[in-house]
C-alpha cells in the first residue's frame, strides 16, 4: 500500500504540516499538491467542498505526495466511510466530545475486528493499491478534534480509546467555548492553558497532538514545543494575506 506521509514524518521524529484547503477547486488543490505539504486536508465542514468536488480534489493532490486528508462535516460514519472510500488517507473530525463519540469516530475508520467500516474502498484501492484492505488499518490516520469545555472534561477517557492516533486542537471552537470570542492563536490565559493540558494529557497518553496555526511562524514554534500534525491558516486567508500585500506594495 502506498506510504502516508503523516506516518512517515512521525516515524521520523517531526510533526506533520499540512495544507488547508476551503476553496472547491481540483487545480488549487493540484497546485498545493506540489508545494512541499507532507499532507493536504480538505474541509468539508467549513470549507465550500462538496463530497463530490472533495473525491475530485483528492484525485488532484495524488499528483503530488502528500497525504489525502479530509475534515468531515461531522462525526457521521456515512461521511467518514464515504470519504475513506474517496481515498482518504487520515479523517479529522470536529467535536469529539466524549468517549463514546471517540470510539465511534475511530470505529469507523477501522474495518473489523478493530472497528465496523463497511468495505467498498472505491478509489482508495486506486489510491493505496491492490493490498489496501491488508494495510488500511494501519495507514490511515484518525485525528478527534477537542474543541469543547466538554471535551477537556472528557480528555482523559478520550485519549484512552484504542486505535486514536492524534488530538487536533480547534483554537477558535475552543475559545468560545470558554468564554471567549474566536482567537486562531489563543490569547486568554485560561484558553492557552486548556492548549497546553490537552497536549500533556494526549502526549502522557501516546496520543499524538496536532493544532491549527494562523501563520507559518506559529507553526514553526508550535513544531518545535513537539505538536504532531499543524495546518497553517487556509487557502483562502493565505490568498487574501498575499494580495493585499502585492496590492500595498503597488500602490506604495
Amino acid at each position: 500500500m502506498r506510504e502516508n506521509p503523516v506516518r512517515t514524518a512521525w516515524a521520523e521524529g517531526r510533526g506533520a504540516i499540512t495544507a488547508w484547503l476551503t476553496i472547491a477547486n481540483s487545480y488549487n488543490a493540484e497546485i498545493h499538491a506540489h508545494d512541499g505539504f507532507d499532507a493536504i486536508t480538505v474541509d468539508v465542514q467549513h470549507g465550500v467542498v462538496s463530497f463530490q468536488q472533495a473525491y475530485e480534489m483528492m484525485q488532484a493532490i495524488t499528483t503530488g505526495s502528500p497525504a489525502p486528508i479530509v475534515r468531515v462535516p461531522w462525526n457521521d460514519p456515512a461521511s467518514i466511510m464515504k470519504m475513506l472510500d474517496g481515498g482518504a488517507y487520515g479523517i479529522v473530525c470536529p467535536m469529539i466530545n466524549t468517549r463514546e463519540e471517540c470510539e465511534k469516530f475511530v470505529g469507523a475508520c477501522r474495518y473489523a475486528p478493530t472497528g465496523y467500516r463497511s468495505f467498498g474502498p472505491a478509489r482508495g484501492v486506486l489510491h493505496g493499491g491492490p493490498d489496501y484492505f491488508d494495510h488500511a488499518n494501519d495507514t490511515i490516520v484518525t485525528l478527534a478534534m477537542i474543541e469543547t469545555r466538554s471535551a477537556l472534561d472528557n480528555l482523559e477517557e478520550i485519549v484512552k480509546v484504542d486505535g486514536l492516533d492524534s488530538v487536533y486542537i480547534g483554537p477558535n471552537d475552543l475559545s468560545i467555548s470558554l468564554g471567549h470570542g474566536p482567537a486562531p492563536e489563543p490569547k486568554a490565559k485560561e484558553v492557552i492553558e486548556a492548549v497546553d493540558h490537552i497536549y500533556k494529557v494526549s502526549k502522557a497518553n501516546g496520543v499524538r497532538v496536532g493544532i491549527h496555526c494562523p501563520s507559518g511562524e506559529s507553526t514553526r514554534r508550535r513544531l518545535a514545543q513537539g505538536y504532531d500534525f499543524i495546518a497553517i491558516s487556509n487557502d483562502a486567508r493565505l490568498i487574501s494575506a498575499i494580495n493585499k500585500k502585492e496590492l500595498a506594495d503597488a500602490r506604495g
